[in-house]
């Protein structure tokens, strides 16, 4: 059986096979491809009178189209594209967290923080104790941490050739 015109298949090799194209986004002239563009239209790109585009699937994963939605799954409408390789997070997309401050009511002792030393009154002195007794947990605020950068969002992927068959069979719609 050939394949179907605008058929897209994964191919292991790095090239296109005759009458295949990669999906890399690429304008193609309409008059030399017509059968390709009563599929495709202006679907990925070109402006429908000289030039068409073809899917662009470099660095992307494909995705079933949903134009209905339904389900509870997302629309995602034919030729649509999204998503980012990486990812800053901001405030409102961590989870709820607490990050608790210890402290004595007593007078300090140390002068400079370490393991097991908590805040203490200062009275005048040293800022620090040992944690000899129970401390009490306050309601404070603390400093924002972290440094803001993006982080990979990308599952673990294999990459390979994605093509476009630009001649074969033309497919019939039932």
């Amino acid at each position: 059986m050939d394949p179907f015109i605008a058929e897209i298949r994964i191919f292991t090799f790095d090239f296109a096979p005759k009458n295949w194209a990669y999906c890399n986004g690429q304008v193609m002239p309409l008059q030399q491809n017509t059968a390709l563009f009563s599929l495709l239209g202006t679907t990925y790109g070109g402006d429908g009178k000289a030039t068409f585009g073809l899917p662009d699937l470099r660095a992307r994963m494909p995705m079933h189209a949903n134009p209905d939605g339904g389900n509870g799954l997302s629309l995602r409408q034919l030729g649509e594209s999204g998503g980012v390789s990486t990812v800053t997070l901001t405030q409102n997309e961590l989870p709820h967290h607490v990050h608790q401050a210890m402290a004595l009511s007593g007078s300090g002792s140390e002068s400079t923080p370490g393991p097991s030393v908590l805040l203490a009154d200062t009275g005048g002195a040293a800022a620090y104790t040992g944690s000899t007794s129970a401390p009490q947990t306050l309601r404070a605020t603390l400093g924002t941490a972290g440094n803001g950068l993006a982080h990979n969002n990308m599952p673990p992927y294999l990459a390979l050739s994605f093509c476009i068959c630009l001649q074969g069979e033309f497919p019939v719609s039932e």
